[in-house]
């Protein structure tokens, strides 16, 4: 049997042996939404470490957990801290938390994240609804042994943020009055901010906002079939856009700043997802 599978049913079970809990909805928080989960009705939560085999973070601000609980009465569990590629984790463990959540029975994943605007129409602050991406500058999380138990060899790419989800956000943010731009999200190794040069080629290819997650794990969740949407906060101008150095004090600031409003659309957009599904 293919010993990433292995390793998933190792982590769900000992995940089955602590938590008896049904989400309908993942969520993964990034940069300024840390605290997120602290507004929600929490029924239970689980630290990375507890799981057998679990990849833990090891990014400040990310407190590497699960919480499982409801946003309004949608069962969420939310994933508080993400593992990246750029921590020395094999892209099949960067993933394995998507994978499992799905098996806890999430039918949707919600993803998050603080991104580079590329696009000289973004400004710092910015919400954008991701519509696709760009991931072929990190191993993609379906190389090697097919697990068919979770999806077909060769899955379609077509529509991995799915249409319907990403007009009922687009609704809830005009309910809101939250401005939210949309666009392609590229998916870099990081951790090194990108070069100016770097930061063009993204925006030559289709970019409009670049960052160090997420399309790996849309990739991981588009092979088990569930449906996907996302946002990123465009937390600044990406480099050699502005005069100002890039550090992650900057993001992790701007990103915090906006939190409010962001935790708003994010409840919201669950909320009216589940009432359509």
């Amino acid at each position: 049997m293919n010993e990433q599978f292995i390793k998933l049913q190792k982590c769900f079970e000992s995940i089955k042996e602590k938590i008896d809990f049904k989400p309908k909805v993942a969520l993964i928080l990034g940069s300024g939404l840390g605290d997120y989960a602290e507004t929600i009705k929490v029924e239970a939560t689980l630290d990375y470490h507890e799981i057998e085999g679990f990849p833990v973070s090891t990014v400040p601000g990310h407190k590497g957990r699960f919480i499982f609980g409801y946003v309004g009465e949608v069962p969420v569990v939310i994933m508080q801290g993400r593992v990246h590629y750029y921590e020395g984790y094999p892209i099949s463990d960067v993933v394995l938390p998507v994978r499992l959540m799905k098996l806890m029975g999430a039918e949707v994943l919600f993803l998050t994240n603080a991104a580079g605007g590329v696009n000289y129409d973004f400004h710092a602050g910015d919400f954008m609804l991701i519509s696709d991406h760009i991931s072929n500058f990190v191993p993609s999380p379906l190389i090697g042994e097919n697990m068919d138990e979770l999806g077909t060899r060769f899955p379609d790419m077509s529509d991995v943020y799915d249409k319907e989800l990403r007009a009922i956000i687009k609704e809830t943010a005009k309910e809101l009055d939250i401005k939210l731009q949309e666009g392609v999200y590229v998916q870099l190794t990081g951790p090194a901010y990108e070069s100016p040069a770097e930061v063009r080629m993204c925006r030559i290819l289709g970019g409009d906002a670049v960052g160090m997650s997420t399309a790996c794990e849309a990739v991981a969740a588009n092979h088990m079939r569930m449906k996907i949407c996302g946002i990123s906060c465009i937390s600044n101008l990406a480099c050699g856009m502005t005069d100002n150095p890039l550090n992650h004090k900057e993001v992790q600031e701007v990103a915090d700043k906006v939190a409010p409003l962001f935790k708003k659309l994010v409840t919201e957009s669950i909320i009216n997802i589940s009432k359509r599904l």
